[in-house]
């Protein structure tokens, strides 16, 4: 397969060469700029010390910043399952929107169409398990919300990109905000660090961001950090699958 791309290379990346075999993960971003020009400027200023392996614009354009068997400095502290800093084994995609800060948008059909595209190039490529699609809120929730609510996993999953619980909303909807119990709540947070959340030292503070960053990538209809029936349920479907 031929991805049609252009090229617009940053500075920011480490520059050993990595073995096409701890190639695992891709993460998907949010540029969360006000403006596409002023991200593409950042992803490429020697000073940001932040890049990706690939921009797509709203167009839907490609743009190759950082070659693949190179590491971008895109993820960050980042943690999922076992791995940790997941720049060196992930491939980054910034995705142009203005994020929540700024007045976050709809992703553009043309931007899915080209995210579809390459997501499937890549997985084939580094043979990338369907479980290690992720978002930069799943592998870093305490500071991160991108990319949010309005990207559409559910669709990329009906077409292998990812994985989404395919639960009807009819059913679902019966228990959103249904109370759960105390052992319940322990049981969700055991199905979270499962899927591959990061679940050590819990704080009040950093369980309302990890359930809201569960919501926003699995309970996209309602983001409000409670635990309740609907997640759990969701959360138990999900773990049968990473």
């Amino acid at each position: 397969m031929n991805i049609k791309t252009s090229q617009n290379y940053s500075p920011n990346f480490s520059t050993t060469r990595r073995n096409k075999r701890k190639i695992k993960y891709i993460v998907y971003h949010y540029t969360g700029m006000r403006s596409e020009n002023k991200a593409v400027k950042r992803l490429t200023d020697v000073n940001s010390n932040v890049s990706c392996h690939y921009f797509i614009k709203r167009n839907g354009q490609i743009i190759l910043m950082v070659p693949e068997l190179f590491e971008a400095w895109h993820a960050g502290k980042s943690n999922w399952k076992k791995d940790i800093s997941l720049n060196k084994n992930s491939i980054g995609i910034e995705i142009s929107n203005k994020g929540h800060d700024f007045g976050y948008q709809n992703f553009s059909q043309p931007q899915i169409s080209s995210l579809i595209k390459l997501s499937k190039y890549l997985i084939k490529k580094y043979n990338i398990k369907i479980s290690n699609i992720l978002g930069h809120s799943d592998i870093a929730f305490e500071r991160k919300k991108d990319p949010g609510e309005k990207f559409p996993w559910s669709y990329l999953a009906n077409k292998k990109i990812g994985i989404w619980h395919k639960i009807e909303e009819k059913k679902l909807k019966k228990y959103r905000k249904k109370k759960i119990s105390n052992i319940e709540m322990f049981t969700f947070v055991k199905y979270l660090n499962k899927i591959g959340y990061f679940t050590k030292s819990l704080n009040n503070n950093k369980k309302l961001r990890l359930i809201k960053s569960f919501q926003r990538r699995f309970r996209q209809k309602l983001i409000n950090g409670k635990m309740d029936k609907e997640c759990l349920i969701i959360a138990e479907k999900l773990i049968k699958l990473s």
